[in-house]
């Protein structure tokens, strides 16, 4: 088996490079009207986060992880070559990358992401996990719409955010991510599924919430990025293009957000009790806020 590279909780490969001083990060801060489009709508996007150079490091790392005989592939917390179960309608989807290559373990410290995050959260960002959504060409399947939190319940209190990460053009010929604006002011609502139906949410809407679900397009150029809160309403349709589209993501917290289970969190993770912080070898922290959140 590969080596494990959460143990390693600073930069251990080529991608990043020599990472600017603390000092220099505030390049990266999110302006006032990007914060103020999030704190409206419950989501940003344009963020550029990675170079083409980049991007293609990772597109060669995520080719050997979607060989289902990767000698890392029992490091994965979650892997699905198609989650759908529909060969006609493919989602590869896996939680876990960071563990296995490096590229994807360097990511966590890009503070390109790190400083948006910080800002968003109002807080020192720690790690929850990764995933990876990749829809092939011509026959990729669709993410049915969802909010993230409805998964995470296992956490409080609920301080995430979530960074998509594309490592394609996306748009609406491939499939690109679609949030619905203002339902992070939105309760919980019941999981639908995440793999299948499109229309599954609509059974436990309100009438007003259905009146209101109104998605809108989220086009992003490889190794652009958006950010969204843990009760934004998002999804995404299927790829018939002649395009791929892959994308990295990206889920943290803010540092003291506890474990609300006496189960594993994760898969092969161990239990943390209920009540108390996440921490440790699993949930790292990534970026330490030093200053007023919202001025980086």
């Amino acid at each position: 088996m590969a080596e494990d590279l959460s143990r390693h909780h600073v930069p251990v490969g080529a991608l990043l490079g020599n990472l600017p001083p603390l000092a220099d990060w505030q390049r990266y801060q999110l302006s006032r009207e990007q914060l103020d489009f999030y704190h409206a709508h419950g989501y940003v996007s344009g963020i550029r986060l990675l170079d083409g150079v980049q991007v293609d490091m990772l597109c060669v790392e995520l080719d050997r992880l979607a060989n289902p005989n990767h000698p890392g592939s029992g490091l994965f917390h979650e892997y699905h070559v198609n989650e759908s179960g529909d060969p006609g309608n493919v989602l590869f989807h896996a939680l876990g990358s960071w563990r296995v290559e490096p590229g994807f373990h360097d990511l966590l410290w890009n503070p390109a992401m790190l400083v948006p995050a910080s800002q968003l959260i109002g807080g020192s960002v720690r790690f929850w996990h990764d995933q990876l959504f990749c829809k092939p060409a011509r026959h990729g399947g669709v993410v049915a719409w969802h909010q993230d939190y409805s998964y995470w319940t296992r956490t409080k209190p609920m301080e995430h955010l979530t960074c998509f990460i594309a490592l394609d053009d996306c748009d609406e010929e491939n499939g690109c991510l679609r949030y619905v604006p203002d339902t992070h002011r939105w309760p919980l609502l019941p999981v639908t599924g995440l793999a299948g139906d499109m229309n599954a949410i609509q059974s436990v809407l309100s009438p007003e919430q259905r009146q209101q679900f109104l998605p809108v397009p989220a086009r992003l150029k490889r190794g652009e990025a958006s950010f969204h809160h843990p009760l934004t309403v998002h999804g995404s349709w299927e790829n018939r293009s002649h395009r791929p589209r892959r994308a990295a993501v990206v889920n943290v917290f803010r540092d003291g957000v506890c474990s609300a289970t006496d189960q594993s969190l994760l898969a092969g993770v161990p239990v943390i009790p209920s009540g108390q912080c996440m921490d440790g070898q699993f949930f790292p922290l990534l970026h330490r806020c030093v200053a007023k959140p919202e001025n980086g």
